[in-house]
């Protein structure tokens, strides 16, 4: 599967993002919140990334998806973030062809890693608390590894997939998109003639992608349950369940927000909520993942405080030198 050109049949060369034009009171305060959120979101997702690399206690296959999912929710909100910001500071929501298509691309290729990712954490704390004496044989490097490289390789196919079939249709006129970035559905309801076959057509790609990861999880999440439940001590299940309730946490944010957006009825579709379902799933969930990972995670907590005490001394010790 290779990159394909937009439609040069289409009459449309630039797409004009309507956004949160409705609410031109709110452009300021908008302006600040997502400018503040997506930078709480680096400085977490890049801090996380930076301790568990500088704390050998956190090289293990959990902490490993953990980078794998900070990184990947930096990308995710920087393939979406600084256009948004920069259409509410200049009131100038315009995208040429080529970088509506780029600008999907990313975001479904992230999106739907991100849905491949979380299986695959589900499937680690599976292992680790129903078959934990062989935790270290099939949770090694190696499988690591392969687990990561499928959610990359899946997350590609489908984002150049999804954004070809897309832009291999012609676009006449008009060319506001009622959103504040170039998502699919928005998109399909601008294309010339009938797309109901092609809405379709992306409808089921999504409900395989997003679906069949989150019933992986949902499958692990019963085995893991039942093995906590046949644990025979209470403090044993609180601290069996305190390794995955992060993860959970973080599951129930993405994919809630998700399926709401793009599996339920189309009868059921508003622009204004999917808009601000949108900003809840690109920026809200990213910057309050580490939270939750940092807050939830004692052995992240520890980590933390080393590293802080650790740059301290190093830091004091250069100043003596200095002296």
């Amino acid at each position: 599967m290779t990159w394909v050109m937009p439609n040069h049949s289409s009459l449309v060369s630039e797409f004009i993002f309507v956004g949160f034009s409705e609410l031109p009171q709110m452009r300021t305060l908008l302006f600040v919140l997502v400018l503040f959120m997506y930078t709480a979101s680096l400085a977490g997702n890049a801090i996380i990334t930076t301790v568990i690399k500088l704390n050998a206690t956190l090289h293990t296959p959990m902490y490993y998806f953990l980078i794998n999912l900070s990184l990947l929710e930096i990308c995710y909100t920087t393939a979406i973030v600084p256009k948004m910001l920069a259409s509410l500071v200049s009131k100038n929501g315009k995208i040429s062809l080529w970088g509506c298509a780029t600008q999907m691309y990313f975001f479904t290729l992230f999106g739907i890693t991100e849905c491949c990712l979380l299986a695959a954490m589900a499937y680690d704390r599976f292992v680790a608390l129903c078959k934990p004496l062989h935790y270290n044989v099939i949770m090694n490097r190696s499988v690591c590894a392969q687990l990561s490289m499928v959610s990359w390789s899946v997350g590609v196919m489908v984002g150049l997939g999804q954004t070809n079939y897309v832009f291999s249709l012609s676009y006449c006129g008009p060319n506001r998109i009622n959103h504040f970035f170039c998502d699919i559905p928005p998109l399909l309801t601008l294309a010339c003639g009938a797309t109901s076959m092609n809405a379709i057509a992306v409808y089921m790609v999504a409900v395989l992608f997003i679906t069949v990861p989150f019933l992986l999880i949902l499958t692990s999440y019963v085995y893991i349950i039942i093995s906590i439940l046949r644990m025979p001590s209470a403090e044993g299940r609180r601290k069996a369940f305190s390794t995955c309730s992060s993860h959970l946490i973080v599951v129930s944010l993405f994919y809630g927000s998700g399926i709401i957006t793009y599996l339920r009825p189309k009868s059921s579709y508003s622009a204004e909520s999917d808009k601000f379902l949108a900003l809840f799933y690109t920026v809200v969930t990213s910057m309050l993942n580490p939270i939750i990972y940092t807050l939830r995670n004692k052995e992240v907590q520890v980590a933390l405080k080393r590293t802080m005490r650790n740059k301290l001394y190093v830091r004091e010790c250069n100043k003596c030198l200095l002296l």
